[in-house]
Parts: structure tokens; C-alpha cells; sequence
């Protein structure tokens, strides 16, 4: 299973050690993601609608973290790639969370424009947020189908977690003070991913997750309702430079297209197809493009 895009936020403390790309001159638009499948098939499916609309594209997937892909749009390496709002607003800009999607995303495109030159277009309705995760047996066995439904069963209940999740603020504590409870009655941690073998085999009866992970998919998982909304949204949506945006205006009309249809159900489906079936992420973005009729 390849990292999403939170599991890459703990790469945002490496160094920065861009190579040097060289002068642009080919004229290709230059469509860049992180280094994880999930951005590199996004940006493989915003590339190739460029591409179906006559731009000429340059591939620079698997740049690396968050702060790597920032620095390479800011040096203009790079002309866009697939962002998600919260990362943007605690991770690049170390803002407060916001639950308010809009809000949210009026606040990372503004301070984008003016900091960094950086612009954000409409994000998709995908959020690839947090959450905790059941399998079907244990949330009829437990009736828990909500956050607050599983903090008041967590004395019976067993929690897989990755490690980051027992300590961090936005995690296993700040749920705690958020919904009071989720005391779990024994909490195990494993490398991401393993997460949900324990769940599956019946090691434990929640696990830790994120909402477009392939195995709720594939293990038939059911994601708990977070009801009160702790966690901010996530959405992803291009991140252009605003030069490039200002001499190619085409690419909006490309890419607000595209951005509706990639749901949480319809990232879920991709990260099957690529982390599960072994899918190419540009095989993946191209049948996603034809099925959508996009």
C-alpha cells in the first residue's frame, strides 16, 4: 500500500534538496505531483485532460513531500499539481484548522495568491480526511456507526492505530477532548497499512484510516461518521502559478471540468485500481477519463 496524502505529511521536516530543472524551453505546461499514488494519479488525470484539450504536457510526478512540491512551483519547476486544502492551511501555512470547507479553502487561496503566487482553482468534493474504520460484523455487534457512537463503546472496543495517531493533537487526543471518551479498552500500533490486516483478521475492532484509502474498499470496511466534525476537510484541487495561469486561461476551463467528478467514491476506486489491482496511475487516469466520458 503507497502513503496517502497525510501519511506524507511526515516528510514536510526533511530538508529541501531540489535538483536544478533548467531553463523551459519546450513550452510544455509542467504538471507535477507528491509522492504518493493517490497525487500521482490525480495529476496523471489532470494531465491528460490538458492534453485532450491540445496543451502539450510534461510529466514531473513523484516529486516528493508537501514542502518539495511548494518550493518546486515557487522556483517555477513545475506549473501546477493536485493539492488538498487542509495540508495548505496547517501544513504550509500553520494556520489553525477550519471546518468550514469554503471558508477553509477562501483562506488558502488568498494567503497562496499573496505569499507564494500560487493559485488554488475549485476543489474536487473528494476529501481525503482522517478516520476511524469497522468492519460490517463489528459496527452491527457494537451499533457504532458514528464517532459518538465509538467513544462511548470504546471500552470494548480495541484500536489498530498508526503510530503518529496515538500522539498527535488532530489525532487519538484531541478526539478525546473533542467527543470526551474514545478510552479504548487496548490500543496497538502499526505500520501504515498493517492497520488494517488487524482489523481484518478480528486483532481489533477499529483501525485508524483515511477516507479515500483502497481497502475500505476492498475489505468492505464501513468508515465511521464523524458526527460533530473534528476533522477539517481535506479536498484536492490544482495548484497553478499564477503566471502560468495568467498566460494559459484554458487551463481552468480544462480542469474545473474535471475536478466535480473526482468523489470520494470515484478517488477510492482509483487507489483499487492502482494500489490493489497494480494499475498504472496513467493507465488509471486514462480509463477514469473515458468511463467519465470527461
Amino acid at each position: 500500500m503507497s502513503m496517502t496524502r497525510a501519511r506524507a505529511v511526515a516528510l514536510l521536516g526533511a530538508a529541501i534538496a531540489l535538483p536544478q530543472c533548467g531553463s523551459r524551453n519546450t513550452g510544455a505546461l509542467r504538471v507535477g505531483s507528491k509522492n504518493f499514488s493517490e497525487s500521482i494519479t490525480i495529476g496523471e488525470i489532470y494531465a491528460a485532460a490538458l492534453e485532450r484539450a491540445g496543451i502539450q504536457v510534461e510529466r514531473r510526478m513523484n516529486l516528493g513531500s508537501t514542502q518539495i512540491a511548494t518550493a518546486a512551483m515557487q522556483r517555477g519547476d513545475i506549473d501546477l499539481y493536485p493539492e488538498y486544502t487542509g495540508t495548505g492551511l496547517i501544513d504550509v501555512l500553520h494556520l489553525a484548522p477550519m471546518h468550514d470547507s469554503a471558508k477553509l479553502f477562501a483562506v488558502v487561496k488568498h494567503a497562496y495568491e499573496r505569499r507564494f503566487g500560487l493559485t488554488w482553482l475549485p476543489p474536487s468534493p473528494v476529501n481525503d480526511s482522517q478516520g476511524l474504520a469497522t468492519t460490517r460484523a463489528a459496527a452491527s455487534r457494537y451499533a457504532i456507526a458514528s464517532l459518538s457512537q465509538c467513544a462511548a463503546a470504546a471500552p470494548k472496543l480495541r484500536l489498530a492505530a498508526v503510530p503518529e495517531f496515538v500522539r498527535r493533537a488532530d489525532a487519538l487526543p484531541g478526539l478525546q477532548k473533542f467527543y470526551g471518551g474514545f478510552r479504548f479498552a487496548q490500543v496497538r500500533t502499526y505500520e501504515i497499512g498493517l492497520q488494517y490486516d488487524a482489523l481484518v483478521r478480528g486483532d481489533c475492532e477499529i483501525a485508524t484510516a483515511f477516507t479515500t484509502d483502497s481497502q475500505i474498499l476492498s475489505d468492505n470496511l464501513v468508515l465511521l461518521v464523524d458526527d460533530k466534525h473534528f476533522w477539517p476537510p481535506y479536498n484536492v484541487a490544482p495548484i497553478v502559478r499564477v503566471q502560468t495561469l495568467h498566460e494559459r486561461p484554458q487551463i481552468a476551463t480544462v480542469l474545473n471540468r474535471i475536478s466535480p467528478l473526482l468523489t470520494d467514491t470515484a478517488v477510492r476506486n482509483l487507489n483499487v485500481a492502482v494500489n490493489v489491482r497494480k494499475i498504472d496511475p496513467a493507465q488509471a487516469a486514462a480509463d477514469f477519463l473515458r468511463n467519465s466520458r470527461a
